[in-house]
């Protein structure tokens, strides 16, 4: 009876896009010159292909909140911060479709304070983070059937210690739909 008052509603972004791809050779100062002629085509859409491009991103409602004060994985396997952004492109009676997860690395772990980067600190044992782990990646690989997992994780610093234990449970888990994949912006900046 309560239903007629739900309204269904999601936090998060929508953006819809028509795109027309230019093959021409010529640069974007010989296209607005007065002299260059208009080009004329018998089919605009082989010469000029229209691209429909949507991205919608929806952030999860479980464990949402501010940077530092809402991290890592809950008792259910819900990380914070959860977002999946999902990208559409439609061209010629064709939909292509990318989607990308990101969220808070899924291992019981805080940063206490407001100052500039406070140091990370794990909140429960080995043992105690490998259920609600797996509960996270089996949800995961039930709704995307296989996963390359970026850790954007800083490897060498304060955030080593976060690193560390997410490796460690990937390892543990050992699951063949997972790809682990360590990349540190610190090593490519």
């Amino acid at each position: 009876e309560v239903n007629f008052w739900i309204i269904p509603i999601i936090q998060g972004f929508v953006q819809i896009e028509e795109l027309v791809v230019n093959y021409n050779e010529s640069s974007d100062d010989d296209k607005s010159s007065p002299e260059t002629p208009p080009q004329e085509s018998s089919c605009v859409d082989d010469i000029h292909p229209t691209f429909l491009v949507a991205l919608i991103s929806r952030r999860s409602r479980h464990r949402a909140g501010m940077r530092y004060k809402r991290r890592g994985v809950d008792k259910n396997g819900n990380v914070a911060n959860y977002v999946e952004t999902e990208q559409l492109i439609h061209v010629h009676n064709h939909t292509l479709s990318y989607i990308q997860t990101r969220g808070s690395v899924p291992v019981f772990w805080s940063q206490v304070g407001y100052r500039y980067n406070p140091r990370p600190r794990l909140d429960k044992s080995e043992n105690e983070t490998v259920s609600c782990f797996r509960a996270h990646f089996e949800e995961q690989l039930k709704n995307y059937k296989k996963q390359v997992i970026i850790n954007l994780v800083d490897q060498t610093g304060r955030e080593k210690i976060i690193g560390d234990a997410y490796l460690k449970q990937v390892l543990l888990y050992n699951n063949a739909n997972l790809t682990y994949v360590s990349f540190d912006f610190h090593e490519h900046w």
